[in-house]
């Protein structure tokens, strides 16, 4: 099913995520967390199906080991669990490194359902003529990482193919790496090069899709504003606030949680908006 959130104008789709992002960056309170995990998890799984199930089996090994992790270097907290090399291994340190990989879990789900979303068009039409050097640059780096995760596995298989797979990992890891390094760097030359000739930065940018706010579009706009004002107003007034060492303290869950809640969902409600006057259409046919 096409995703109904990414038609809209991307200046909808940027404010969404630079509050989806933003706050899910600054709040370590576990009802927070848990909402913005569930809903970009939801919206991650619709956008790439099986890819994106497979993407999170891969995250989810090292949010956990990182939350382990923390209480080994972080002995703050006033509840010993256990001694390991003569450290404490305290309660309080591993909620606490819970609450920071659920943060890093968040910006994965949230990142990702960015790259989907927010394409290179988009940005560029969005930031193009007020920003265009960094506009290009942004775009290059966002792309970037699928483009090398691809360039590695045409690397590998070539080396493969060509009987040089079998030298080592370590050495095998090396060569790999030093090819992708030499073709990301060749790549970010020609394209630097590539856009100076064509005259990029020069003058005010044309796009090849032409974006207008409708009047959905605003009316999306509006709605996002005030979710995300209500949401910030809530965090001003403490209740998000969340302490983990010495002791944990946790500020009682209100209704900013519920706007939060709203606001994390918009893509997911769209989309079933959607769904249901498709099925509805296709009854009365």
């Amino acid at each position: 099913m096409k995703d109904t959130f990414s038609s809209y104008h991307p200046a909808v789709n940027f404010l969404f995520f630079v509050g989806a992002v933003g706050c899910g960056v600054v709040f370590l309170h576990p009802a927070y967390l848990a909402v913005s995990i569930l809903c970009g998890l939801s919206y991650y799984l619709f956008l790439g199906k099986t890819k994106s199930a497979k993407a999170f089996l891969l995250m989810l090994p090292v949010v956990l080991i990182l939350a382990a992790v923390n209480p080994l270097f972080n002995t703050q907290g006033s509840t010993v669990l256990f001694w390991l090399f003569g450290k404490p291994y305290t309660l309080e340190a591993l909620l606490y490194g819970g609450a920071v990989s659920g943060v890093l879990l968040t910006m994965l789900l949230w990142f990702g359902c960015y790259n989907y979303v927010l394409t290179g068009d988009k940005f560029t039409s969005l930031f193009g003529n007020w920003i265009p050097s960094v506009s290009l640059l942004l775009v290059m780096v966002l792309r970037m990482v699928p483009n090398l995760i691809q360039k590695t596995k045409q690397i590998a298989g070539a080396r493969k193919s060509l009987g040089k797979g079998n030298e080592g990992k370590l050495k095998e890891g090396l060569a790999v790496v030093g090819a992708l390094v030499s073709w990301a760097l060749e790549g970010g030359v020609v394209t630097a090069d590539s856009m100076r000739a064509r005259g990029y930065g020069t003058a005010k940018r044309q796009s090849f899709l032409i974006y207008r706010m409708e009047r959905r579009d605003w009316w999306l706009l509006a709605v996002e504003i005030i979710l995300i004002t209500a949401v910030i107003v809530s965090a001003c007034l403490g209740q998000v606030n969340a302490e983990y060492t010495p002791e944990v303290s946790l500020a009682p869950v209100s209704w900013g949680a519920v706007f939060y809640g709203i606001y994390l969902l918009i893509p997911l409600a769209l989309n079933g908006k959607e769904a249901i006057l498709w099925h509805i259409l296709r009854f009365k046919i």
